[in-house]
């Protein structure tokens, strides 16, 4: 029998989780005994660039060219529907932050309106720690927090991280977020495409944000895709 060839089973590997898969889900599934190198993550990440029989939906989330109809229709996502594509790439980060959340032994929340959007194929709510907020201050301040796109707590239910993933909408809106939820203990990121770090910059810059511009970080869509995909990089990472 022939032996496989690295790429060859890649592709087998994305076939059999269903014709796609994210790169953290490849690196888990393949079986790497075969392989003559010392970085196979990278070497799987070069394969699915360079082959003509996959392709990527989103950084770090690859699937099969024969079955490329079939999969986008699985994430309901309509090619050229701005709408759809918007909605898709916005659950598809959330499902990304809440996942490295769990991998950081974090507890994760989704604001409910969010609950219902696919993570591929699963729906947010369904991966989440928690589907109503904790109450861990006021009314007031709530209100503002469990609308923030992703949240992790600590073992004590205590917020550590905010993140607002912005695709479209006015990064400004976000940062008034974190600006009145800077009394606590925790971190906050915008989560964009490199195009809008220069806007990011800039809304951050305004005298009325000085007291958490240091406390506020720019995370592009790659970034958080690579910190997902390799798990060595999550136990290292600094956020």
């Amino acid at each position: 029998m022939k032996k496989q060839t690295q790429e060859e089973q890649v592709i087998e590997a994305l076939r059999q989780q269903g014709g796609y898969a994210t790169l953290r889900r490849l690196n888990e599934v393949l079986d790497f005994s075969s392989w003559k190198t010392l970085t196979p993550e990278a070497s799987v990440r070069r394969i699915v660039q360079l082959s003509k029989s996959i392709f990527r939906i989103q950084p770090g989330l690859w699937a099969l060219e024969d079955v490329r109809d079939d999969v986008l229709k699985r994430f309901k996502v309509i090619v050229g529907d701005k709408r759809s594509e918007e909605l898709f790439s916005h659950s598809y980060y959330q499902g990304l932050l809440v996942e490295i959340g769990h991998l950081r032994n974090a507890k994760t929340y989704i604001p409910p309106q969010d609950q219902h959007h696919l993570f591929l194929e699963k729906e947010l709510g369904q991966m989440t720690d928690l589907k109503l907020i904790p109450q861990f201050t006021y009314d007031n301040l709530l209100r503002k927090a469990r609308t923030v796109d992703v949240i992790w707590f600590n073992e004590r239910v205590m917020p550590t991280h905010f993140y607002e993933v912005e695709h479209t909408t006015d990064i400004k809106n976000s940062i008034s977020k974190f600006y009145e939820l800077q009394d606590f203990f925790s971190s906050f990121y915008i989560v964009a495409s490199p195009n809008r770090e220069h806007e990011f910059k800039d809304k951050i810059s305004a005298s009325i944000f000085a007291s958490i511009r240091d406390r506020v970080h720019f995370l592009t869509y790659d970034k958080v895709a690579a910190l997902h995909s390799t798990l060595k990089q999550q136990r290292n990472c600094c956020w």
